[in-house]
């Protein structure tokens, strides 16, 4: 027997959607910046092709918000971005910005895929882990071509199949230390990449953001991910192993607003947001100590930080409310 049923969008699927709905607005419009901004045409056609991207993504998902009878998030427009404003990042810098973007996409529509019952909405999100996987490649294959690819540090090839004998292989606050694995190596040097990425970005934020309160939020920011570059850095020091280079992550000396603070305010809340889930994973991946207890630290940190981004959205009318379970207490009380 055939069974026909449409059933609703679950808690799950509600939140990707309005979740991915925001990131593609706020995408839309940064993009949308930087595209005027760029000078290279190899850039150029990248940013393009994640443009196109975002705005596929936006009508996809407003069809479903339509069909489902649901409210469109507000999001991000036309007025949260001044297409005029003079050039703010390097091309550099925007290829890896675009690029780590495509790395997150991946990370973000891993997680909702999984969570997602509807065909429609399954489909939806594993055209989207594609999409995302052809922006990261073209992204990745330009700074290759151009010589300003990093790659993550190398280390001799193994000899043998081994084991580990010694609780010695977990230690890390006091005595020897051992060497760094390839899997702790190659978690270090993602989120050093992350660091230089986020330092640059809240950095030029910092330049153009009009209010005082936004702009001394951002210098705190920027600190915050100088600190946490030093603290990945020593570990790859320690042993020896390659740092990136940061010479073209910083912004240019413009103080001419290209974003509404609200836009920047979120933006760098859904970058707290991905750092606390990748030290999460960076430290469930780090069997000696002292690198575990560091990211403990630095997400706690981040997470404190995030508190305080909350609280200033909050003050100042701009975070938007997801979907939310109702309140049966309340609707008890009449």
């Amino acid at each position: 027997m055939e069974i026909n049923h449409n059933p609703n969008l679950t808690s799950a699927e509600l939140s990707s959607l309005w979740g991915a709905y925001q990131n593609d607005t706020l995408g839309k419009c940064t993009i949308s910046y930087l595209l005027e901004t760029t000078e290279d045409d190899d850039v150029r056609a990248v940013l393009a092709y994640g443009l196109e991207l975002a705005e596929k993504h936006i009508q996809v998902l407003t069809n479903i918000f339509h069909k489902e009878k649901l409210p469109v998030p507000q999001g991000f427009g036309e007025q949260d971005v001044n297409l005029q404003s003079p050039r703010l990042f390097s091309d550099p810098f925007m290829l890896l910005y675009i690029q780590q973007m495509g790395a997150l996409g991946l990370n973000t529509y891993s997680i909702a895929l999984p969570n997602a019952a509807r065909n429609d909405i399954r489909d939806y999100f594993t055209h989207c882990i594609q999409s995302s996987s052809e922006l990261f490649n073209r992204a990745t294959e330009v700074m290759q071509t151009k010589g300003i690819f990093i790659r993550p540090p190398y280390i001799p090839y193994p000899q043998q199949v081994d084991f580990i004998h010694s609780k010695q292989f977990l230690a890390g606050w006091l005595g020897e230390q051992r060497p760094l694995s390839s899997v702790e190596i190659s978690f270090l040097f993602f989120n050093l990449q992350r660091n230089v990425l986020g330092r640059g970005l809240i950095t030029g934020f910092s330049q153009v953001a009009n209010d005082k309160k936004v702009r001394n939020y951002m210098l705190r920011g920027a600190e915050i991910a100088a600190h946490h570059s030093k603290v990945v850095s020593k570990f790859l020091d320690e042993s020896n192993l390659m740092t990136p280079s940061t010479s073209d992550a910083m912004p240019t000396e413009s103080k001419v607003s290209p974003f509404s603070d609200k836009l920047m305010m979120l933006h760098i809340t859904a970058l707290n947001s991905s750092s606390i889930g990748y030290y999460g994973s960076s430290a469930g991946a780090s069997p000696r100590k002292d690198v575990a207890g560091a990211y403990v630290r630095m997400m706690a940190e981040v997470g404190e930080y995030a508190s305080e981004g909350s609280k200033l959205m909050i003050k100042k009318g701009w975070l938007e409310k997801p979907p939310m379970a109702p309140d049966r207490k309340d609707l008890a009380k009449g």
